[in-house]
């Protein structure tokens, strides 16, 4: 589980990070960046799976775990690259990452951490 201070929670937060329209997507996993960070704090991370991708929640769910595990792995590598200026990222999951495997889901959130 992600720390406490790496969580994106306010909802007028997703509408500012959405607002930025700066986005990279590859492989099911599309990422918004927020704006540039002018002081030393955390980078906020959101997860999102659309009602709309599956009418299950289990499945929604499972695949916002996914996410979030892999970027707490990248977290703890290091291996985010220059992600960390953006004050708030929002990670949207779609309908073809719904049956991939954890390796799937963390090879493709790695490669729009590059492209970002």
């Amino acid at each position: 589980m992600l720390p406490k201070q790496y969580r994106l929670k306010k909802r007028s937060a997703f509408k500012a990070t959405y607002k930025v329209k700066n986005s990279t997507h590859s492989g099911g996993v599309t990422l918004f960046a927020g704006i540039l960070k002018k002081e030393d704090y955390p980078t906020k991370v959101g997860f999102v799976v659309s009602k709309k991708v599956h009418k299950r929640a289990v499945k929604r769910n499972r695949l916002k775990r996914l996410m979030r595990e892999s970027y707490r792995q990248l977290l703890k590598e290091n291996y985010l690259g220059n992600s960390q200026q953006f004050m708030s990222l929002v990670f949207v999951g779609s309908d073809k990452a719904l049956g991939k495997s954890f390796s799937e889901i963390k090879s493709s959130i790695q490669k729009t951490l590059e492209k970002l």
